[in-house]
């Protein structure tokens, strides 16, 4: 098939784009042009500008801009050449054929289309005849709405092996049985697929019906009955509810994947019309790759049942190959045994919203599913869950990403066991004060040996001590340290625990600190105030002084904050770096090895030198 530069001309000039736009978008003119708010993302005033004399649109909030084709692709999901035989249908033109054999696919699909048109229109009427009183009595006590019933095509397939075949006659058994509609069975008259069975349509990013979907009703197996694959329909390729979601979608910006449509109609009266469903099959490739079209990480909501926990996670280890930077899964956790349906009516859409921002990354549904997956007891079982990691992590082909994934896990794994080692015993239920201004004070030697041996840790001991002796310098350097993560759980737990105390209280003194601290927690700041922490300039100033001393100290003690905060950067970078080295010695990696190497001791230099400026030994 050929288009023309000149054909996509004409096309674009037959189109009013601020027409086309309007039908799913509030448009308002203001001079030459219209104006809107951006579909692309959520904005209370108007940046969105639609210019027919130009045939383009183009948002300054956020730099979207393109022609009706575009539009179309964009905001509603059509492929490329779906957006070109709409626009073109609209407009009055043939879409120029690629060759004979092409025109007469291309003939025989629209043939389908017709067939299946017909079959959607026909099981509608039966839902509304006198024979369709059971399956209206079915869809009132699930609870749907005469809105709903409409909206999303419900019909009835009646108990007769004939009835669709005689009503359908006009069409022929042979383009019937293509359509998936009739059943043919060598020997035998071919006969209607769907008996008994609500019917729900299935449509492609158009909107035309390629499918159904039966449900049973009464007894009798099997529940959920799909068409089969056909020149119009490939379960594999297809999401149920994608030409709704799309531009629901661009609202949202996200993405809801449940596991059936049922669960998608219900969970759209609830007010979520952006959710899709795979048909009757784990989440493919394919369908993973048209899910990335619409939002980067979309939100796996599958049942809580352990089926539906399985399914989640076949999706996860589907979607580990094709990962690429920005683009992954959320996975949500539902109440076990519970679907999306029965969430909704149980606890209303709150409780779904609720947890749809509470979902969890690919990265910790992996590792919450291999730390469960067995005991975690001996040397052998720890090793076991280090080697089920490592497989799921060889599978991801980018190589920044699995680096981040190797790193995520093994940030994982030493967590574990530090906890697991460092168990708190029974709580102190009488705590003595002390006085922990006048610590004892080790030989400068000594800690700039601790210092070398311990890296960023020995920083951050320092600076932690610093903080227990003078808490009202929490507040003060609040903002620098709330983003910042000791690589010690107990440092990290106690730190966080200072943030929060500074907050909370107008004044905070040592002694009020340490009492409120669990024994574990008791014994690290007892170490910290202990330490030989006192190197550092910033630990033998009198905060509360006032004059020079207060301002030199405190400036010493926020230039040791950003310092520790830049460190473990370094060091990441230098393991990042001794890593790929050992994997592939070549010149070039062998040089940033010991550039890294080189930075870092500099760095640490630099530290030792600007912090033990008034010690003896330097």
């Amino acid at each position: 098939m050929t288009l023309t530069p000149q054909w996509l001309d004409e096309l674009r000039s037959r189109t009013t784009l601020s027409a086309l736009i309007g039908r799913t978008v509030k448009v308002t003119k203001a001079g030459r042009e219209f104006k809107a708010c951006c579909p692309f993302h959520n904005e209370k005033s108007p940046s969105f500008t639609i210019n027919d004399e130009k045939g383009f649109y183009h948002c300054f909030g956020c730099s979207a801009h393109g022609d009706a084709i575009r539009w179309m692709t964009d905001q509603r999901g059509l492929s490329f050449m779906d957006a070109i035989k709409e626009l073109a249908a609209e407009a009055g033109m043939e879409v120029p054929a690629p060759d004979p054999k092409a025109a007469q696919r291309a003939e025989k699909a629209n043939s389908l289309y017709d067939v299946m048109t017909s079959a959607q229109d026909w099981f509608v009427t039966q839902l509304q005849s006198p024979d369709g009183a059971g399956a209206r009595a079915y869809l009132k006590k699930r609870g749907f709405t005469e809105k709903t019933i409409r909206d999303f095509g419900f019909g009835l397939a009646p108990d007769n092996r004939t009835a669709l075949k005689s009503a359908l006659k006009q069409y022929g058994d042979a383009m019937l049985v293509e359509a998936g509609l009739l059943i043919a069975v060598e020997g035998k008259d071919p006969y209607d697929r769907f008996r008994g069975r609500l019917m729900i349509p299935i449509r492609d990013p158009r909107g035309r019906v390629i499918a159904f979907g039966g449900r049973i009703l009464g007894d009798g197996e099997p529940k959920y009955l799909n068409s089969p694959d056909t020149p119009l329909f490939d379960k594999g390729r297809t999401l149920y509810n994608l030409d709704k979601c799309s531009p629901a979608s661009r609202q949202t910006g996200r993405v809801i994947v449940v596991e059936g449509y049922m669960d998608v109609i219900a969970i759209a009266q609830a007010g979520f019309g952006d959710a899709v469903a795979p048909l009757g099959t784990a989440l493919t490739e394919q369908q993973i790759q048209m899910l990335w079209r619409m939002t980067e990480k979309p939100l796996l909501c599958f049942d809580g049942d352990s089926a539906g926990q399985k399914a989640a996670m076949r999706a996860a280890l589907r979607a580990l190959p094709l990962l690429k930077p920005g683009h992954s899964l959320q996975f949500v956790t539902l109440p076990d045994g519970q679907d999306p349906d029965d969430l909704v009516k149980a606890s209303g859409a709150k409780a779904l919203t609720a947890l749809l921002e509470a979902s969890e990354p690919l990265v910790e549904r992996l590792w919450k599913a291999e730390v469960s997956a067995n005991p975690l007891d001996t040397p052998e079982d720890r090793a076991g869950l280090k080697q089920r990691l490592g497989v799921h992590m060889a599978t991801i082909t980018d190589g920044e990403i699995k680096r981040h994934y190797a790193d995520a896990f093994r940030e994982r794994f030493d967590n574990l066991f530090a906890q697991r080692r460092n168990a708190p015993p029974a709580r102190f239920t009488n705590t003595p004060k002390r006085d922990w201004r006048k610590p004892p004070i080790l030989p400068p030697g000594a800690e700039t040996k601790s210092f070398n041996a311990k890296g960023s840790d020995f920083l951050v001991q320092g600076v932690l001590g610093a903080l227990l002796r003078n808490p009202s310098m929490i507040r003060q350097h609040h903002e620098a340290l709330s983003d910042f993560v000791p690589s010690d759980p107990n440092h990290a737990a106690l730190l966080n625990i200072m943030l929060n105390e500074s907050f909370a209280k107008e004044s905070l003194d040592t002694d009020g600190l340490i009492t409120i601290l669990d024994e574990k927690l008791y014994n690290v700041a007892s170490t910290l105030l202990h330490s030989n922490g006192k190197v550092f300039a910033f630990n033998r100033g009198e905060f509360g002084s006032g004059g020079d001393g207060l301002s030199s100290v405190s400036k010493d003690l926020g230039e040791a904050i950003r310092l520790m905060k830049q460190r473990p950067a370094l060091e990441e970078a230098l393991e990042r770096a001794t890593r790929l080295a050992s994997l592939e010695m070549t010149d070039e990696t062998f040089a940033e090895q010991q550039r890294l190497r080189h930075e870092k001791k500099a760095f640490d230099d630099r530290i030792i030198a600007f912090f033990r400026r008034d010690a003896d030994d330097l």
